[in-house]
């Protein structure tokens, strides 16, 4: 490696390591690849440039690690165990594969990472090795096209078996693409539209078509819009907020929602019982002018007087944004679905308590899973008989009949609007259903 050449290598080590430890820990640790990036950042000092890279590289690993684990299987004439070997190729691997990177960068860099690692000295000349041959092979990886190859086992039975093989495997394909940057605005979309080069979705959303940084776009400033995924702004409107009236946004960060309760000139109540969440939910309120009360709390236990609407974010298993957040099919297994739907139970039995009678409650969950979505939906109504669903209607969501289910809920998948927005097209999966609380003279005997 010559000096110039090395010199450059060094360069791009920051970012390579960040990515490289990112992915180890969220695997190994099984959390959030975000958690993990934010967490870790601070003592590489990187640029916002190299950051960016450096997140760029982790989620296309996570986006694509079915891929690149079975290329490097196919590669690897002796195999490994070592798991974090094994995440060091995949990085470089993915960035040849799926990355506007040069491969010699990607090769060079993995190479120096190992020879800097005690535990992985002796393995520079096998990275160098399997990582040129990815690059020699490229074409003949990209061609296999077994739309399971990037999801986990666990999934692949789970959607099969609700959604039937045909729907699930387009779910599985939808993943494979980057999620779309979608805009709430507060008013006259079309408008902010065309000063963004964007579109304006038959949801109301204003979808971005080229990636520009958020804070450069204009109406940032002023606080004209807010970050938010198609799907994930339709619980909100359809809980109907109006002016005065007092609502609860529950498990309410990052608080996109929140914020579209407020913009509607409700007398809004935001609890999450993360303080470090609800701060940055407090910090996107004040760059949008808009002012809602905040409480760190945990909403199980949440005694207030009662509301004339509840909107119940619930924590859930998260699969229904694997498009933007792929580790989640990495990090989360099943025995997680069955420990967040009776988290998901409680927080709903909450809610209904804290209803006045006549109000609106809309649970969602952005999961895929049916224990999550459709059965806990049933399951509430079965032990709360002085509620009723009231059913959604194709024309509040822009006349998206394919996310209406019989039962009169909202489920979206993956693939939904796929359309909109070229290779970003889709949206986040989402399950919402609307209750109202009966009055007592309604209520069965």
């Amino acid at each position: 490696m010559s000096t110039v050449d090395r010199s450059e290598t060094q360069a791009g080590l920051g970012p390579r390591r960040l990515a490289w430890n990112a992915v180890t820990e969220s695997l190994k640790r099984r959390v959030p690849l975000d958690d993990v990036l934010e967490e870790l950042s601070p003592a590489e000092g990187l640029s916002p440039r190299d950051e960016a890279l450096a997140r760029a590289i982790a989620v296309v690993t996570f986006r694509r690690l079915g891929t690149l684990g079975w290329a490097l299987r196919e590669r690897l004439t002796k195999g490994t165990r070592d798991e974090r070997l094994l995440n060091l190729l995949a990085i470089g691997a993915a960035q040849i594969l799926f990355l506007d990177v040069p491969d010699h960068a990607a090769v060079d860099t993995a190479v120096q990472l190992a020879q800097d690692d005690y535990r992985l000295k002796h393995a520079g000349g096998l990275v160098n090795a399997v990582l040129r041959r990815v690059a020699r092979e490229r074409e003949a990886i990209l061609a296999v096209q077994d739309p399971w190859l990037d999801t986990p086992g666990w999934l692949e039975r789970r959607w099969s078996a609700q959604y039937g093989e045909e729907v699930a495997a387009r779910i599985a394909m939808a993943h494979r693409s980057t999620a779309s940057v979608d805009l709430t605005v507060k008013d006259d979309a079309p408008a902010w539209a065309d000063r963004m080069d964007g579109l304006v979705l038959p949801t109301g959303s204003v979808r971005l078509t080229e990636r520009t940084a958020i804070r450069d776009l204009p109406g940032y400033a002023e606080g004209a819009w807010w970050v938010q995924d198609a799907a994930a702004a339709l619980p909100a409107r359809l809980l109907g907020a109006r002016p005065g009236e007092r609502v609860a946004d529950l498990c309410a960060a990052p608080g996109g929602k929140t914020a579209q309760l407020a913009a509607a000139g409700a007398d809004v109540l935001a609890v999450d019982r993360s303080p470090r969440r609800l701060k940055r939910l407090e910090e996107n309120l004040a760059r949008l002018g808009l002012t809602a009360r905040t409480l760190a709390a945990d909403a199980e236990k949440l005694d207030e007087a009662p509301f004339d609407a509840i909107l119940l974010d619930a924590p859930c298993s998260a699969t229904g944004t694997i498009r933007r957040h792929p580790d989640v099919a990495w990090t989360k297994g099943e025995e997680d679905v069955g420990k967040l739907t009776a988290l998901q139970a409680r927080l709903l039995d909450r809610a209904a308590h804290l209803l006045k009678e006549g109000g609106r409650l809309v649970y969602c969950t952005c999961s895929l899973e049916a224990e999550e979505g459709e059965r806990q939906a049933a399951s509430f109504l079965e032990r709360h008989p002085d509620f009723v669903r009231a059913p959604i209607a194709a024309s509040e969501i822009g006349d998206l009949s394919e996310c209406v289910t019989p039962e009169g809920d909202l489920r979206t998948l993956p693939f939904h609007l796929a359309a909109a927005g070229g290779d970003r097209g889709g949206m986040d999966g989402f399950f919402a259903a609307r209750f109202m609380k009966r009055s007592a003279a309604a209520s069965p005997i």
